[in-house]
């Protein structure tokens, strides 16, 4: 397992033994997406309180809203949004697949119509890592094109290679700024396996669609290139389960095993222990609070509807094991600030359905440390889908 753990002073003061401190991140780990600064309904405290270990910032959305000017005004992003532990931004390459209708990929980049008001922007792998740089994030993204599914092979292998030539560039320009562009950067660095990392973290990102020489090809271009660690991307974007885990079987042995796997914006919990055990170090989904908005609550029984009558009068917690700040409300309760439409009914059900996926990271870390991992997945997936509603 991994440990990024940040240095800065505020940390070190706290930690004490580097695999129980506050400031270790320690994998399996799961980010709460934080898209504009913020993971919604939530207070940074929550986050620590829940045992947050890092968060996701938005690249294209926070370059669009506040603005850079603002973001170095508060010296960078941590200070902005008073989260003092590891934040990991995305580059904005996904907005090349889910935006397609408001863009245009050249080899410059992409030029797209901003979503709030039409105007063009272009994102080119120097911008991209130059406002990952300028928001201060401990890891930044590499940028690329996230191919739609399905897409034919040649649209695919014609994809990959654009983006590994982005992956140079992201590469070039890292190397050469990543330390002239944001000063304060430096009191903000990681430890990578006990290796002190006095500048952002580059990672680059493993595309290929659906075909296994591409996703291999992608994953040996990128190790040449270099990066901190890797992430599979063009995951989750409409295929199949089965689809999805196969672009992780054909990704992930071909890549370092001394460095952090990162499969981005994934998914379910029985899909996240699949991934675990196929490899994977780190996940990203916005699934825990954007589901949370639909009322929908994550068990080990699986998922349910706080919105039914069934939970009318049932005076248990969302479940045996909820975080105590939220098991002392009943199902029925939050039943009621639903149908109300308070406010406090999608915070609860945010914060339990973090906790969910946060306790669920932690009981894989400890029976990977026992040896019992297989034998925790099995019984957690069987229990999770015979029940499922």
């Amino acid at each position: 397992m991994f440990k990024l753990l940040k240095t800065d002073e505020k940390t070190k003061a706290r930690r004490g033994e580097l695999t129980t401190a506050h400031g270790v991140v320690q994998t399996p780990i799961f980010m709460p997406v934080g898209t504009q600064g913020t993971v919604k309904t939530l207070h940074p405290d929550d986050l620590v309180d829940l045992g947050s270990q890092i968060i996701l910032g938005n690249t294209y959305h926070l370059n669009l809203r506040p603005g850079l000017d603002v973001i170095r005004a508060a010296q960078g992003l941590h200070k902005f949004s008073s989260w003092d532990m590891p934040i990991l931004t995305d580059s904005g390459g996904f907005q090349v697949w889910s935006l397609a209708k408001l863009r245009k990929i050249t080899e410059e980049g992409v030029a797209f119509a901003n979503h709030l008001d039409g105007s063009r922007m272009m994102l080119s792998p120097e911008s991209s890592m130059e406002i990952q740089a300028t928001l201060g994030s401990d890891i930044a993204m590499l940028f690329d094109e996230c191919p739609p599914y399905p897409c034919d092979e040649k649209y695919a292998a014609d994809s990959l290679a654009l983006t590994t030539r982005w992956a140079k560039r992201c590469k070039e320009w890292h190397v050469a700024n990543r330390d002239k562009v944001v000063p304060w950067q430096v009191d903000n660095s990681l430890i990578v396996n006990s290796t002190v990392m006095d500048h952002q973290l580059a990672f680059g990102i493993v595309q290929g669609s659906i075909y296994a020489d591409l996703r291999e090809q992608s994953a040996k271009e990128l190790i040449e290139i270099g990066f901190d660690g890797y992430a599979v991307g063009g995951i989750s974007v409409g295929e199949p389960e089965d689809e999805m885990i196969r672009a992780i079987d054909n990704a992930v042995p071909h890549l370092p095993e001394d460095k952090p796997r990162y499969a981005m914006g994934l998914g379910t919990p029985p899909q996240m222990l699949e991934m675990i055990a196929r490899g994977v170090d780190m996940f990203d989904c916005v699934m825990p609070t954007r589901v949370a908005r639909h009322g929908l609550a994550f068990t080990f029984d699986g998922p349910i509807h706080i919105k039914n009558k069934e939970f009318e009068l049932d005076q248990r917690p969302l479940t045996e094991t909820t975080h105590p700040s939220v098991a002392r409300f009943s199902r029925s309760y939050i039943r009621h600030l639903w149908r109300a439409k308070e406010m406090l009914a999608l915070r609860l059900l945010s914060y339990h359905n973090l906790h969910f996926y946060l306790q669920l990271m932690e009981q894989a870390r400890e029976a990977i440390e026992a040896g019992t991992f297989t034998e925790f997945k099995d019984a957690f997936t069987a229990r999770y889908t015979a029940n499922s509603k």
